[in-house]
């Protein structure tokens, strides 16, 4: 964990709102899933955080990437990536989606049966089953219940297989991924349950893919344990894709007090809010905190900047009372859809990110200059 002395460092040197990654938790989130899924091959969730840095630092550690966008593609691409050391997912591929995938020679995750006529010729397939099941997190975050826009009805499956087999695609296997955050173990459970009862349709597969989606505290030899099981029951490779759990907790968000003020309740304003960690907003996240000033005990709630009533980082958050202008306050918690869901939004820059090594800090991302936000305008009049 990074320091308050290393802490105040980055924010001095770069400024806030700022983003820091401690390496070596990112080394250490690695090695655990490493360790709970022996054997396993490892594919990062690229949407979590795309920093080119640490997506070499995977890499090189032997990761490869699943991508969702003609970017992550891209990115994934431009550090050298191909062949098995990508994966193309997503419910509605682009043309240049399905085109960059072909010359990279990824695999494609089909994720519904008219999908199929718009593979690249003699494409490698896993095919995405929703296993309509509840689970323990948000309903934003839910991939895997009936409702979602994500994967195939098992009932869709035989014809499915048959249309890979007619159009001379390859199929590897199958892939299930049944949301993010999940707190319950059960779940996971539940869901390699009902996709090991398929293999009574496939027969024997190459590979099971069974994504992420655990959360930060999970047990994660109880969930390969089970994981382990379903892919027996196809006599496959187990594949994994942790995004959030590898690059979370290696992440701070450093924003300083701007002041404080009470109406109807007590808010510390800071000069980070939703458009540098939307998930607060969008998903109702709670994310711990650690305040660098001392005093005693209060609460408050975290507005953030934005003209919007919604733009709180927490709320009944316990802090030092006495909080005054230019305190630092370090957000937990957040190398995952922090700043890849940092926006524009208001002209505000998006955030510089840093990287510490376990010695210096180096700057990963510069602090976006106002004129870059407005270039393009400019270049289109």
């Amino acid at each position: 964990m990074l320091s308050d002395q290393q802490l105040r460092q980055a924010a001095d040197t770069y400024g806030t709102p700022l983003y820091t990654y401690d390496a070596q938790e990112l080394d250490a989130a690695l090695a655990r899933v490493q360790a709970a899924f022996p054997g396993a091959r490892i594919y990062y969730a690229m949407k979590a955080n795309p920093n080119l840095t640490l997506l070499r630092r995977l890499y090189g550690a032997g990761v490869g990437f699943e991508c969702v966008s003609l970017g992550e593609l891209g990115r994934a691409a431009h550090i050298g990536a191909s062949g098995d050391r990508v994966l193309v997912n997503g419910p509605a591929k682009s043309d240049e989606e399905y085109r960059l995938g072909g010359e990279l020679g990824a695999t494609f995750i089909v994720d519904r049966p008219g999908e199929v006529a718009l593979l690249p010729p003699a494409s490698s397939v896993l095919v995405r089953v929703n296993p309509a099941l509840s689970v323990s997190t948000h309903d934003h975050l839910a991939t895997g219940a009936a409702h979602s826009k994500f994967g195939v009805r098992p009932d869709q499956l035989p014809d499915l297989l048959a249309a890979l087999a007619s159009g001379g695609h390859r199929l590897r296997g199958l892939h299930l991924h049944i949301g993010s955050a999940i707190r319950d173990a059960a779940d996971f459970r539940a869901a390699f349950g009902r996709v090991a009862e398929l293999s009574r349709v496939t027969g024997p597969l190459e590979v099971l893919d069974v994504g992420g989606g655990w959360g930060l505290d999970a047990d994660l030899g109880g969930i390969a344990a089970e994981a382990r099981q379903a892919a027996a029951a196809f006599g496959a490779q187990l594949w994994v894709e942790p995004g959030r759990y590898l690059v979370a907790r290696s992440g701070v968000l450093l924003t300083r007090v701007m002041g404080t003020k009470a109406t109807g309740r007590d808010f510390t304003l800071l000069d980070a809010g939703m458009t540098e960690l939307l998930r607060p907003m969008l998903y109702g996240a709670e994310h711990p905190v650690r305040a660098l000033w001392e005093g005693a005990p209060g609460v408050s709630d975290l507005a953030g900047p934005a003209c919007e009533s919604g733009d709180l980082l927490g709320r009944d958050v316990t802090l030092p009372a006495g909080a005054q202008r230019g305190d630092l306050l370090a957000i937990l918690e957040a190398g995952a859809y922090g700043a890849a869901m940092s926006s524009t939004y208001l002209t505000r820059p998006r955030p510089a990110e840093a990287l510490w090594d376990g010695q210096t800090w180096t700057l990963i991302r510069q602090r976006e200059p106002l004129e870059a936000i407005w270039a393009a305008e400019e270049a289109a009049g």
